[in-house]
């Protein structure tokens, strides 16, 4: 059976089952209560003297032994009234009762006939919301996910809840269906650069017959490409693992993580990095931590300036927030392009290819761990050039 033949069915059988119901305690309380009215009213409409002192009444037999009125004895004459009343008032309540009995079967059947219509129709209203949203999920597909049902129907209802929270669904599908096909294009993208490279060195660097000079000038270039491709594929790998979220947590001193990263990060002789190191801990992983720390450190040596600096810091607020932040000296950022570095990637400067340029993957990287342990990420760009990272757990 379909949902809206058994709701018809549940609708119309509690009606018909109302009407049934009814019916039966309307007949209950008329039978109840006919005789004494109709014998009231006959004996009001036809009054009879009392009978003898005595209280005698006469059998039926006495009473068809009674001649004609006119020359029977009185009481004679109020007992056979009496009878005639009462049977009157019995036939007249059988015949009632059975008129009742019989008008009411047919009003319950005819009753119980458009209750099954009308439960129909209401099971069909109710169930057209789930029609629309059926509909509109069939439709659906990676070409035409902007679709939305936007149901119309009064604020607050449950299948009114129930398309928004289909609709904000959908939102958060395209959201993620457009991210990976923006991720899965960048990262063809990037891989396919260092092959051409790769490929550059192999073809020109080595045709005709290369002398050692030029053999190891083009084998210095592919380590470096791939060393860059390696890289790169490493930071695609933790990303992913980052999104899946963690498996497990355990407390993690935050100011050892920091302290581990800062003594074996290589930083330019020309870059001076300063710490106020807290003891703060939190739970977590502790390696998916380190990448966070090591990603925030190399992009703040990277993209900076010769002669720059690199704070980093750890403290805890007063509320409880426990904060790791990481700031430096180097180029303007604009404040307008902020949310878009946290994405794989993006970077605040078109890239050049220079050695050491990174990934774009960074911040993204940081994001995800960020996210992965409950914690959340802000920045903001420095007055003087530079930015400022802060990691709120």
């Amino acid at each position: 059976m379909s949902e809206r033949a058994r709701l018809t069915a549940l609708y119309g059988g509690l009606l018909v089952l109302a009407g049934a119901l009814l019916t039966g305690l309307v007949y209950f309380l008329v039978r109840e209560g006919l005789g004494t009215t109709i014998t009231s009213a006959v004996t009001t409409a036809f009054p009879v003297r009392r009978i003898p002192a005595d209280g005698t009444w006469p059998t039926v037999d006495a009473v068809r032994a009674v001649p004609a009125f006119p020359t029977a004895s009185p009481t004679a004459k109020v007992s056979a009234m009496r009878l005639v009343t009462q049977q009157a008032s019995k036939a007249a309540e059988d015949a009632a009762l059975g008129r009742m009995l019989t008008v009411s079967g047919l009003a319950l059947a005819v009753f119980s006939v458009l209750s099954v219509a009308l439960a129909w129709w209401l099971a069909g209203r109710v169930l057209r919301p789930v029609g629309v949203i059926t509909a509109t999920a069939r439709k659906l597909s990676g070409d035409n996910l902007r679709e939305r049902i936007a149901l119309k129907a009064p604020a607050g209802g449950e299948l009114k809840q129930l398309a928004d929270t289909f609709d904000g669904m959908l939102d958060r599908i395209e959201q993620l269906v457009w991210a990976q096909q923006r991720f899965a294009a960048n990262a063809a993208h990037e891989l396919r650069t260092p092959l051409a490279v790769q490929r550059a060195a192999a073809e020109i660097g080595l045709a005709g017959e290369p002398d050692a000079e030029r053999v190891a000038r083009i084998r210095t270039k592919l380590i470096e490409v791939a060393d860059d491709s390696e890289q790169l594929i490493e930071g695609l790998l933790l990303l992913s693992v980052s999104e899946q979220g963690l498996r497990h947590r355990e407390p993690c001193a935050l100011r050892d993580v920091v302290t581990g990263v800062l003594e074996r990060t290589p930083v330019r002789d020309d870059i001076t990095v300063g710490a106020d190191l807290h003891l703060i801990e939190v739970e977590g992983d502790e390696v998916l931590l380190g990448h966070l720390v090591q990603n925030l450190v190399g992009n703040a040596a990277r993209y900076n300036h010769p002669g720059g600096t690199v704070r980093v810091r750890l403290h805890e607020e007063a509320d409880g927030i426990r904060t790791l932040e990481v700031s430096n000296t180097g180029p303007h950022v604009d404040p307008d392009a902020l949310p878009r570095l946290f994405e794989p990637f993006r970077r605040a400067q078109a890239r050049r290819h220079a050695p050491g340029e990174g990934a774009g993957l960074g911040l993204s990287i940081v994001a995800s761990i960020a996210r992965a342990h409950g914690a959340r990420v802000e920045a903001r760009a420095n007055p003087g050039g530079g930015l400022t990272v802060r990691v709120l757990f």
